[in-house]
């Protein structure tokens, strides 16, 4: 569905990625409208599939989970088989919170968020235990300088 984004639901959008947990009072007082517009124009942007599930960003330090490792694995195999069995073994680990599929010399790279290095040594090995892979480096994360999710709107 094609939808037309004006510079109010860009304003809307900009608003929710700050906090979406806000009211829709506060929403609509920072965009200069009243409830019930912003209300529509969410419903709209939500079914059109510009704006997804609202979920939470958690503390990962104050949970436990203090290293992040950016895994960079390079492989052999590109059949569509193995594509199958690597995909799937990632998507059930929750350890990976992001992988990505690059072009160059390094097929895939993956952010891990774990306890510690031994946490990171427990899914290497269960990984390298399911699917065939030609070489892996980890670096870990000495210091996270930005993250965010919200697009430049």
């Amino acid at each position: 569905m094609a939808v037309r984004i004006d510079e109010t639901d860009r304003k809307i959008m900009a608003e929710l990625q700050r906090d979406a947990g806000r009211s829709l009072d506060d929403i609509a007082k920072a965009v200069g409208s009243s409830k019930t517009p912003v209300w529509n124009r969410i419903r709209k942007l939500r079914e059109a599939g510009i704006i997804g599930p609202q979920t939470v960003r958690l503390d990962a330090d104050a949970l436990g989970f203090e290293a992040c490792f950016f895994v960079l694995i390079r492989t052999s195999e590109h059949e569509a088989e193995w594509q199958r069995t690597f995909l799937a073994a990632l998507r059930a680990r929750p350890e990976v919170q992001e992988a990505h599929r690059l072009a160059g010399d390094i097929d895939y790279i993956l952010k891990v968020r774990v306890q510690n290095a031994r946490a990171y040594d427990a899914f290497y090995q269960a990984l390298i235990s399911e699917v065939k892979i030609y070489n892996v480096t980890a670096l870990l994360s000495m210091e996270e300088i930005k993250s965010t999710t919200a697009l430049p709107l």
